[in-house]
């Protein structure tokens, strides 16, 4: 049995979905998009990793905001244009 799927393990109740949804897409896009941009405007020196940490902490809370706000529209984009079953 995995980590994830053992019994007792707490979890957030289903109507947090979005949110964390919101969390991880916005953390992960963010990260990588500070990665690429950090190392094409700077390149990749001994401080490469401080510049990227310290773009991530501006640029995941904007992140985090901007799909919470984007995603009700994104998902009405997709309900128009994909035929669901």
């Amino acid at each position: 049995m995995s980590e994830i799927s053992k019994p007792g393990r707490r979890k957030l109740p289903a109507r947090f979905t979005p949110v964390v949804f919101a969390f991880y897409m916005s953390g992960i896009m963010a990260m990588l998009i500070c990665l690429v941009v950090t190392a094409a405007n700077n390149g990749i020196h001994v401080d490469y990793l401080e510049r990227v940490m310290a773009a991530y902490k501006l640029a995941m809370p904007v992140a985090f905001v901007a799909v919470m706000i984007v995603r009700p529209i994104v998902m009405r984009l997709v309900n128009l244009t994909v035929n669901a079953p």
